[in-house]
């Protein structure tokens, strides 16, 4: 079982992010991502680029699902 912080590591060790929330039940998660880096990504994008973060426990199954909700800076900001 995995734990949230351990999520929330995964992200941050893969992707650069000025604002990070996981929450999660051990195997299904929901995370909040903010990051410069979805600059100019469609959702599709953003979602694929943090899902490369946590491939190999999606693939593993020791992470079965991963709920997110993605922004830029800017978007963030303007969301108040």
């Amino acid at each position: 079982m995995m734990l949230p912080e351990t999520v929330e590591n995964l992200i941050r060790q893969g992707l650069a992010c000025s604002h990070l929330e996981v929450a999660g039940d051990g195997q299904h998660f929901e995370a909040l991502v903010v990051s410069a880096e979805f600059a100019g990504m469609s959702r599709v994008q953003r979602h694929q680029r943090v899902n490369q973060t946590v491939r190999a426990q999606l693939d593993s199954g020791e992470l079965h699902a991963l709920s997110l909700k993605t922004h830029t800076p800017e978007e963030w900001s303007a969301r108040g």
